[in-house]
């Protein structure tokens, strides 16, 4: 289960969490605009605006989890299982299949209403990247720095949602995640009021005006907690500070080893990513790194023809001051 948040200070960032069992040794990868993405059913792209982001490549092929292009807009896929639904191929509909619609998009559009736009002829496809790789359930978020919206396929059709909280989990569909808020609509960073039947009550610690605020692990709950935190959250206009301001709103609601129990796995927190979508700079850490780690897409050879990857630096690095 994932959580994906977008927020803006001086600039404008875009990130998230992916919450797995395991791991597809996954990779920060840039693709110049000179990479030639290939589609199933929708043609080629010779050239085309240069991404960043993280994605298991297979054969060549970058299969982004999240990631955002030279023109600052950003894109998540998050998983969606049991109401993710993909259609055969339809004549007259753009037939994409899921493993490319990150790559469709960001490869072509420099806004969210120019992806609004490739949106409403589109078919996501019920095509896989292989036998050995087979559909993954998703929906997905996409974000520049003035709106957000949460693309969903399901029995219905596909589906496009403002998202005015700026934030996306999992299940259950977006709507329905939207409907949830209107629960904690008390919820308050002030004090609490007293209205209990007349009896004369005081706070005893602070933070009390957001009791009731989930603190468990599903995707429900850190639907809520995340657009809490992120609602309220302050920070400087410094790279520094607005980088580590957005990783702490991830930590809100990130996932320790031990405490969702998969089998004989358990879910972690695999990375959490932050890109500042105005400079193209992609900052991650592991569940096992603590450092935050950054890639510049606009070091690379965007006007080359290959890709560029860096494996993740998964080991912890400690400063001892004495």
């Amino acid at each position: 289960m994932c959580t994906a948040i977008t927020y803006s200070t001086k600039d404008h960032y875009f990130g998230r969490n992916l919450d797995l069992e395991y791991s597809y040794r996954e990779e920060v990868t840039v693709v110049p605009r000179n990479f030639p993405l290939v589609f199933r059913k929708a043609g080629e792209l010779k050239t085309h605006l240069a991404l960043i982001g993280m994605a298991y490549v297979q054969d060549g092929y970058p299969l982004f989890y999240d990631a955002v292009n030279e023109k600052e807009l950003g894109m998540a896929g998050l998983n969606f299982p049991g109401s993710a639904v993909y259609f055969p191929v339809q004549e007259g509909k753009t037939n994409v299949s899921p493993f490319e619609l990150i790559p469709y998009i960001l490869a072509q559009c420099e806004r969210v209403e120019d992806a609004r736009k490739l949106l409403e002829n589109l078919n996501l496809t019920d095509i896989p990247f292989s036998k050995e790789l087979p559909l993954t359930p998703l929906h997905f978020m996409i974000s520049d720095k003035t709106c957000s919206i949460v693309v969903e396929s399901t029995q219905e059709g596909l589906r496009v949602y403002e998202n005015p909280v700026g934030v996306m989990t999992n299940n259950p569909p977006f709507p329905m995640q939207m409907n949830r808020l209107a629960d904690y609509m008390a919820l308050s960073i002030e004090p609490p009021k007293n209205n209990f039947a007349g009896l004369e009550l005081k706070p005893y610690s602070r933070g009390m005006g957001a009791m009731g605020l989930p603190g468990d692990l599903s995707s429900a709950s850190r639907f809520i907690k995340a657009a809490f935190t992120r609602a309220h959250s302050l920070s400087g206009e410094s790279e520094e500070e607005s980088v580590s301001q957005f990783f702490h709103i991830l930590d809100s609601v990130e996932q320790q080893r031990g405490c969702v129990k998969l089998g004989e796995r358990y879910e972690i927190t695999v990375y959490a990513s932050c890109c500042n979508v105005d400079r193209g700079i992609y900052y991650y850490k592991t569940y096992d790194n603590s450092r935050i780690h950054g890639v510049d897409m606009h070091r690379e050879n965007l006007e080359g023809t290959e890709l560029a990857c860096y494996p993740l630096l998964e080991h912890e690095t400690f400063d001892i001051q004495n």
